[in-house]
């Protein structure tokens, strides 16, 4: 009996065939008619999935753009996402009217590994996120950032990184592992009042655990679980995560026991002894977002906030020659950086061009607004792509190439410019962005002093491999380097 046959001696599977027929013409009927920006015309149910580069999405997009313009529409699956590109409009979204577009969007990946009101300060909207946030800033400047005590860590640790890559003698080694180590180490030492050791299994397997869920979140698999979350365990990355996820709280569950045990409310050693006296204060009251849960995803994070894009991009590229003649050999300080001019606007074009995060974590429009001439709904998905304002044609003179020049005047003087948006913009910049600066420019010149780095014995450095790896951000693949010692 043929398939046709089944249908037509089942009245159930004939109306069953008529439902499903009816649901796909009405998806598809939807999407092609929805109003807003324009855009690709979207298949049923798949919406415009077959015409992206899951690997390389910001690629993609950043294509369509040039065909419908800085503000258009795509359908991920039966949902609707507005893309914005290029500087002018991702700045007037994010800070001309940063109130509508300053909604977090969730994603199914990320509320599945957390409780129920505890996004913590990445994820929550509202007041929570003001709240938390406001508090996060407070106190993380309360405990160094941005002053002299947090340059003195991030010089003390630059320090024992360069001791870490000297016991390698000159030999190749993969700088990743303790390049994360030594970046981690400043928000541990702000977060939990203590750094670790490089060897510490408990710490590397925080910093693993950390960067390998990263990495998960940006694959093909985990994309397409937060279109189709019904797919659950049948997708083994996403599976992954979970483990991964549960590992790393109960770990952080542990230090936090350790520090409650501790814990002086006279002497805070860091951000987590900050929150458990402030949790006290609130007890008792209604729908407050100093609980533990809230604790436990604000922690996890930072860290991972703190770690990755850092380290990520001081691996990419190596300059000396102005350090040597401004500073020698003395310890670098940041008030050296007006000095250093070339050094600063190497780590600047090295950030663009790197592009480690090529899209800003997703928004969602708080109200109804028409932005540009196009009407966007209430509630839908916006994704800024950094990576058009970072590659922007009409804003950087060679895009695509490594030109420090971009971010130098007439006078060979260091100049901002208002393209440079590797941290966001608007009301959900990323909060670490004057740690992260001050991370980046110490930890470069340091290792610019005491090492000249080079390829193995055998491998040119045209033949390193700097292609990057698919991720939520933009990681070089695994490759070793040899770190001289200068005389």
């Amino acid at each position: 009996m043929g398939f046709s046959e089944v249908l037509l001696s089942s009245p159930g599977s004939v109306l069953g065939l008529v439902l499903v027929l009816l649901l796909v013409y009405l998806v598809y009927d939807g999407l092609g008619s929805d109003p807003g920006p324009p855009g690709p015309k979207p298949l049923p149910l798949l919406g415009n999935l077959l015409q992206l580069d899951l690997k390389r999405p910001y690629q993609t997009l950043t294509q369509l753009s040039q065909q419908y313009g800085p503000v258009f529409t795509v359908w991920l699956g039966p949902k609707k996402v507005v893309i914005l590109a290029g500087y002018k409009t991702v700045k007037e979204a994010l800070v001309n009217h940063g109130e509508v577009f300053g909604d977090r969007e969730p994603l199914p990946i990320v509320e599945e590994t957390q409780a129920k009101n505890s996004q913590g300060v990445i994820w929550s909207n509202n007041e929570p996120w003001k709240e938390v946030r406001r508090f996060a800033l407070t106190n993380l400047r309360d405990f160094g950032m941005g002053k002299r005590v947090c340059e003195d860590k991030i010089s003390e640790e630059a320090q024992c990184l360069c001791e870490v890559f000297k016991n390698f003698k000159g030999r190749p080694f993969d700088t990743t592992e303790p390049m994360n180590c030594a970046v981690s180490n400043i928000i541990c030492s702000m977060v939990y009042g203590s750094r670790f050791q490089y060897d510490d299994p408990e710490f590397t397997k925080l910093v693993n655990f950390t960067n390998r869920n990263i990495q998960l979140l940006g694959t093909p698999s985990v994309q397409i679980y937060n279109l189709f979350p019904w797919l659950g365990r049948l997708v083994p990355n996403r599976n992954e995560i979970m483990k991964q996820k549960a590992a790393n709280e109960n770990q952080n569950r542990k230090l936090f026991k350790k520090l409650k045990e501790t814990l002086n409310p006279q002497m805070c050693r860091g951000f987590v002894d900050a929150f458990f006296i402030r949790q006290d204060k609130e007890s008792g009251v209604p729908n407050t977002p100093f609980h533990e849960e809230n604790l436990v995803q604000t922690v996890l994070q930072l860290f991972a906030a703190g770690t990755d894009t850092t380290a990520t991009t001081l691996r990419w590229d190596q300059v000396r020659d102005e350090i040597t003649r401004v500073i020698g050999a003395r310890e670098v300080q940041l008030e050296d950086r007006k000095d250093l001019p070339f050094t600063d606007a190497v780590i600047h074009e090295t950030q663009r061009l790197a592009n480690i995060v090529p899209m800003a974590i997703p928004h969602r429009t708080s109200q109804d607004i028409t932005f540009q001439g196009h009407f966007i709904k209430k509630g839908t998905a916006v994704w800024p792509l950094l990576a058009s304002v970072l590659y922007d044609e009409k804003e950087w003179e060679n895009p695509h190439s490594f030109h420090p020049a971009h971010f130098l005047d007439k006078d060979g003087k260091f100049k901002k410019r208002d393209a440079f948006m590797p941290f966001s913009a608007g009301r959900r910049i990323c909060l670490g962005e004057g740690l992260a600066r001050m991370e980046l420019f110490i930890f470069f010149v340091t290792l610019i002093q005491q090492f000249r780095f080079t390829a193995p014995p055998g491998v040119t450095e045209d033949e390193l491999d700097l292609t990057a790896r698919v991720g939520f951000t933009l990681n070089p693949l695994p490759h070793e380097l040899c770190a001289i010692p200068c005389a």
